[in-house]
């Protein structure tokens, strides 16, 4: 097949008798099923955009026909003529929320060509720039009259699906991304190759923004400021607060819309505790950790960014926990804390693991936030990531290079895994009075997923290793949703989930959250 052109058009008044001719011949087993003159002209005028033609050398090869409708008056089961408004298209509604597609259509002779993607796409486009919810159809099944004496309508779809059976109809609308909803008895009168059955199908808008009335900004681009802290001695806390400042205006000059700071980068104040024990001397540190968090929240409101604080010792009722703050510049505060310690935070220091996993929301997205070694534990980010999680914040301090590795690759693999950005800062340094503190290593960075829209190593940005400075980088809100939705894989929704999931499970009082690594399905156990 010669083929010069194929455009797009608005269909008009005048292509009728083409757009006639071309629903004859696609719809030859169902003789006179094409739309009168004027129903296409009442079309036009309620809703022209919703009225496309596809032209192959300036000839109708193609339609697509829709209206808008307020999706919770049809969400149970209708007709082809109730959708309509028995033809009359009275059920249009330029205030709805729904794209219903009424038509679409190839001529037999130009089908294989991927034509009718372009029709989809198109209504894709028109749906997203409209902010409704989705799109949705009653998809004919012309091959179920082969198999109605054996099959029910749900089972042939099922068979469709897993590709039993073929149905060139339902398998391109699925390949379109669209899913079945439900099965619509009685939906195309004198339909006979589909029984009168038909496929409720949506497609669900991921940009979708319900209207509301209060006034909120929704961020889709993010800066991130990351702080790489070195590690150096300090007179008072208030020298060390000049110093946080300083790196808070630097990132808030940027316009960031957050800061993070690592594990334990006030650990310098501990120097004036070395004549203690290291367990003394670090709940010597504890006492200056209030007038941190209230210095923090105060910067967080002059400067106008969200802070991660890092974090620092914590006493409540003589447990010793590693805690950190995020303060947002709203002036609200929220703690969160370092669920597993390590053997020699808990050896030497005498720490205790917190009990809370939690996202908090900002004003900016919603985030989670891990400490160090809880990073290496994937059961915490997928309970963050299954509240909705979308950037990972992790303060870290480590000694080694080995040490560093094992947070800078598990951060990388909680990106893959849950689909999110994930956030690592550190600090670099010695503190050569200060016990059980002595070296630091870090090379603080932003991790990504690794699909088309992101870099192809999964790396959005790093600081130079062992060097005291200031990374930002802005990450995309929009390209995780779409990711979630139409990624090269879908890490999150193609979890087999009869056979494993990860939970919450309540302990002792019912308030103290544990994390659960895996729940395997009891009944396939025994099969085996």
């Amino acid at each position: 097949m010669n083929i010069n052109k194929i455009e797009l058009k608005f269909l008009t008044a005048v292509d009728y008798e083409e757009l006639k001719e071309a629903m004859i011949e696609s719809y030859s087993s169902m003789p006179g099923a094409y739309w009168r003159k004027h129903h296409i002209e009442n079309l036009i005028d309620r809703f022209r955009e919703g009225q496309v033609v596809l032209k192959v050398d300036d000839k109708v090869v193609g339609c697509a026909l829709s209206i808008i409708i307020n999706g919770d008056d049809f969400e149970v089961a209708h007709s082809y003529k109730e959708i309509t408004g028995n033809y009359s298209f009275q059920t249009h509604d330029p205030d709805g929320d729904l794209l219903y597609g009424i038509e679409i259509f190839i001529k037999p002779e130009f089908r294989g060509l991927r034509l009718g993607r372009r029709l989809y796409d198109y209504r894709k486009e028109l749906c997203e720039k409209l902010n409704l919810k989705g799109i949705a159809f009653g998809g004919r099944i012309p091959n179920y009259h082969k198999y109605a004496s054996e099959l029910t309508p749900k089972e042939y779809i099922n068979k469709v699906r897993s590709k039993e059976i073929n149905d060139p109809v339902l398998n391109f609308q699925l390949s379109n991304d669209f899913h079945p909803v439900r099965i619509l008895k009685g939906y195309l009168e004198g339909d006979a190759a589909s029984e009168e059955y038909a496929v409720l199908l949506e497609w669900d808008n991921i940009y979708y923004e319900k209207s509301k009335i209060q006034v909120e900004i929704n961020k889709k681009i993010v800066r991130l400021g990351l702080i790489q802290w070195q590690m150096r001695p300090y007179q008072s806390l208030d020298d060390l607060m000049k110093q946080v400042e300083y790196f808070v205006d630097a990132v808030s000059g940027y316009r960031s819309d957050f800061a993070l700071f690592p594990e334990f980068f006030n650990a310098p104040l501990m120097a004036e505790f070395n004549h203690l024990s290291e367990a003394e001397a670090i709940r010597g540190l504890a006492a200056y950790t209030d007038a941190i968090r209230d210095q923090f929240s105060q910067l967080s409101i002059s400067y106008n960014i969200n802070i991660i604080t890092g974090s620092m010792p914590f006493l409540s009722d003589g447990k010793l926990m590693n805690v950190g703050f995020l303060c947002h510049r709203n002036g609200h505060i929220d703690m969160f804390k370092k669920i597993h310690v390590t053997p020699d935070e808990s050896k030497v220091w005498g720490l205790k693991g917190g009990d809370e996993v939690q996202t908090f929301q900002t004003d900016s997205g919603q985030i989670g936030i891990l400490i160090c070694y809880d990073v290496e534990f994937p059961e915490l980010g997928r309970i963050l990531s299954d509240e909705g999680m979308d950037i990972l914040f992790v303060p870290f301090l480590t000694d080694t290079q080995n040490g560093y590795a094992r947070v800078r690759n598990c951060a990388q693999a909680r990106a893959i895994e849950n689909e999110c950005y994930v956030a690592i800062a550190g600090s670099v340094g010695n503190l050569p009075l200060v016990h059980n503190m002595d070296i630091q290593y870090a090379q603080s960075a932003v991790f990504t997923p690794c699909d088309f829209a992101f870099p192809s190593n999964g790396l959005k940005a790093e600081a130079t290793p062992n060097t005291e400075m200031i990374l930002v980088a802005d990450v995309d809100i929009d390209l995780i949703r779409e990711l979630h939705n139409f990624g090269a894989v879908r890490n999150l929704k193609d979890r087999r989930r009869d056979l494993f999931d990860v939970v919450r499970i309540k302990s002792k009082e019912g308030d103290q959250n544990q994390s659960k690594s895996l729940t395997v399905n009891e009944s396939l156990i025994d099969s085996k």
